[in-house]
């Protein structure tokens, strides 16, 4: 083997290893912050929505009227469209898998890409994303916001 063949070796494995960080960050739910979100928690590069775990989320009360929340330990985002009506869907953006970061303006916003799901039917309002926001199942009993298995 020569030293040219080596060096381009070299080069070209190190021109891959960074390619490959790069495209994990891009596809990664870290580094995204709001104050409305619970924990930290991504996906990973999933395009289809993630499960999430059944169970309490929080009080019902905590979701403005054409508003939401993020969940990020349970990869849900809950919004209220208005008055008693509460929806709910996957926290993972259909884009390229980084989790919906607020609810603001009637739309959930991926911090990533800056893709944007209408809160009542989580329908793309503005891409990069093409495919909307998987639904899940909520329902309110005594104040509080329960998620379905799903």
């Amino acid at each position: 083997m020569s030293a040219s063949t080596t060096r381009r070796s070299v080069l070209a494995a190190a021109g891959a290893a960074s390619a490959a960080v790069t495209l994990a960050a891009c596809g990664s739910g870290g580094g995204e912050s709001s104050g409305s979100d619970e924990n930290a928690g991504g996906d990973g590069g999933s395009e289809e929505g993630g499960g999430a775990a059944k169970g309490e989320l929080g009080e019902a009360a905590e979701i403005p009227e054409g508003g939401g929340k993020v969940f990020k330990e349970q990869k849900v985002v809950v919004t209220r469209p208005s008055g008693s009506e509460y929806k709910a869907f996957s926290a993972t953006c259909t884009h390229k898998g980084c989790s919906v970061a607020e609810v603001k303006g009637g739309v959930i916003i991926c911090p990533c890409h800056d893709s944007k799901f209408d809160i009542s039917d989580g329908s793309v309002k503005g891409g990069p994303a093409t495919k909307p926001l998987p639904a899940a199942q909520v329902s309110v009993k005594g104040g509080k916001i329960h998620l379905a298995d799903g």
